[in-house]
């Protein structure tokens, strides 16, 4: 098990930003890609919003096609091993259609406190785990614009999932120049495969991302 440690004494400033990661009912229990706990983070997010002077809540918004989806694929079935470029490590059962239910903001998360709704995953070649940057590494999403425009200097990240959405925000946020904190609390892991999120949590520790609990903010 990765071994972390927590910040114990912050203050949340004007110039910090939240970002609720794809809080979406395909990604709940009895959704198509169902992340475990993954409706126990949504009042406690909720709980922390009024905090933050900037809420960014992202969404994967893919279309029916995309090439992430083992359905795509002939032969492949969901969390099937995959390598392609801007796809992989695993393949995916179809989740979060363009306009579908699936796609929605889960219903008990405050969507209004959100200042900025950023939509990922709709090129159907390439994934879009991070929040800035797609899978390539090369297209981004302009977050980080946005972000840097608001004179934004950390950000806190909550949502789903912990492995990989999460992961990949907080790796590329850090790279782009912002002091990152993750919520652990507030996020949960799909851990596919079986021990991809110790190995994540490592490789965050590695970078310098830091780890809170959200009551050091309440």
């Amino acid at each position: 098990m990765a071994e972390i440690s927590y910040v114990k004494d912050i203050e949340i400033s004007p110039k910090d930003a939240l970002i609720a990661v794809d809080l979406q009912p395909d990604f709940m229990p009895g959704g198509n890609l169902p992340v475990d706990g993954g409706d126990e983070i949504i009042d406690g997010i909720n709980k922390i919003v009024p905090l933050f002077s900037i809420v960014v809540a992202t969404q994967d918004w893919h279309p029916s096609n995309h090439k992430s989806f083992a359905s795509t694929h002939e032969g492949k079935n969901p969390y099937d091993t995959f390598e392609a470029p801007g796809l992989g490590p695993i393949l995916w059962p179809d989740h979060c259609v363009a306009g579908t239910p699936g796609a929605d903001f889960a219903p008990n998360f405050k969507r209004d406190s959100a200042h900025l709704i950023l939509r990922k995953g709709t090129n159907p070649e390439i994934d879009s785990y991070s929040t800035f940057r797609e899978n390539d590494q090369l297209t981004e999403t302009g977050l980080s614009g946005y972000l840097k425009t608001r004179k934004v200097g950390r950000i806190f990240l909550c949502g789903l999932a912990l492995d990989y959405c999460v992961f990949f925000s907080s790796m590329d946020g850090k790279e782009m120049g912002f002091e990152v904190f993750v919520i652990m609390d507030l996020t949960r892991a799909v851990d596919s495969p079986v021990g991809h999120k110790d190995t994540t949590l490592n490789q965050m520790k590695d970078a310098g991302i830091e780890f809170i609990e959200s009551k050091t903010l309440l």
